[in-house]
């Protein structure tokens, strides 16, 4: 099976089948990733730029690896050191990087929408990194994955997303991605950050988190972005992590296995208590290791490649 379409804007986008053949594939890359040559000849002669408007160490980094281990040619190109800087418009500065016949553009931007006016525009490929508040579509892929591997299904699971809802792209992709893949998805923390219309996608809103931790088979746990003006939104940090911090003992009282993933960078004792970062519920460096199997499957699939194909690469 091929994913039939250029570009991987948003996950609000793709149909369940879709979702399921980047998950299945991004399982060959990974058993890749685990050999001593990690490297394969898939995408040699494709040039990928990365140009990033926002910094991302992990994000950028995931995507780069993806792509040397395809064997593509990468180039980033971080905005601070673009034509941008010096008043050039987004489109202007991307065409002049499209006439360098590039196959792949990997954005990152701080306005949402910002990735589909580029996809609409160009020929290349365009995989979307991040767009505002809008959607971070390969995390949301690499949280499904990290999921699906951990509990062996997503359908029937009930996963409970925590923090920041309303500024995050990454709750947008998650909701959007479990919901198509038959999973029961709530959300938690306080009125003020949770926008209105969750219901409308069957997701519920809870403002207490011991409740909303009762039947969860997985919490996803998001960064309080204290760059995202979030500050107008709470009381203080501290009130925050007394409500909605994530600790050890809350699980504990749940009397079940939960796993806890988070998309990083952690503010570690804000949102999450250190001991559940580094404890035997978390599946936050699982999510890193996954990340780049994902962005593998992502491009190799984008570039034409067959679910079947991933898997005999050598």
């Amino acid at each position: 099976m091929r994913l039939d379409r250029k570009d991987l804007i948003a996950l609000e986008d793709l149909s369940r089948a879709e979702i399921e053949l980047i998950l299945d594939t991004s399982l060959s890359f990974r058993e890749i990733s685990q050999r001593e040559v990690k490297k394969v000849p898939i995408l040699r002669g494709k040039t990928v730029v990365n140009l990033f408007f926002e910094p991302s160490t992990r994000t950028r980094a995931s995507f780069e690896l993806a792509e040397k281990r395809l064997s593509a040619d990468s180039l980033s190109v971080s905005a601070s050191h673009s034509s941008v800087e010096k008043g050039e418009s987004l489109i202007d500065t991307v065409r002049n990087i499209h006439a360098m016949r590039i196959d792949f553009l990997v954005i990152r931007h701080s306005s949402s929408g910002a990735a589909r006016c580029l996809a609409d525009r160009l020929d290349s490929s365009i995989v979307n990194a991040g767009d505002g508040f809008h959607e971070h579509p390969t995390q949301g892929l690499l949280d499904l994955f990290t999921i699906k591997e951990r509990l062996g299904r997503i359908g029937g699971l009930r996963v409970l997303i925590v923090g920041d809802i309303l500024h995050s792209r990454v709750a947008r992709s998650d909701i959007w991605g479990l919901t198509k893949l038959g999973a029961e998805v709530a959300v938690c923390g306080p009125p003020t950050l949770i926008p209105p219309g969750l219901d409308e996608l069957g997701v519920a809103a809870h403002h207490n988190l011991d409740e909303a931790l009762v039947g969860a088979d997985a919490v996803i746990v998001l960064r309080l972005q204290k760059e995202r003006h979030t500050e107008n939104f709470l009381p203080s940090l501290r009130e925050y992590s007394a409500l909605f911090g994530l600790t050890a003992e809350r699980l504990r009282r749940t009397k079940r296995e939960i796993i806890v993933l988070h998309p990083g960078p952690m503010n570690r004792g804000v949102e999450i208590a250190q001991e559940v970062a580094d404890g035997p519920n978390s599946v936050i460096l699982d999510q890193v290791t996954n990340g780049v199997a994902v962005r593998m499957a992502v491009i190799y699939l984008l570039a034409g490649g067959e679910s079947s194909g991933a898997a005999h690469a050598h």
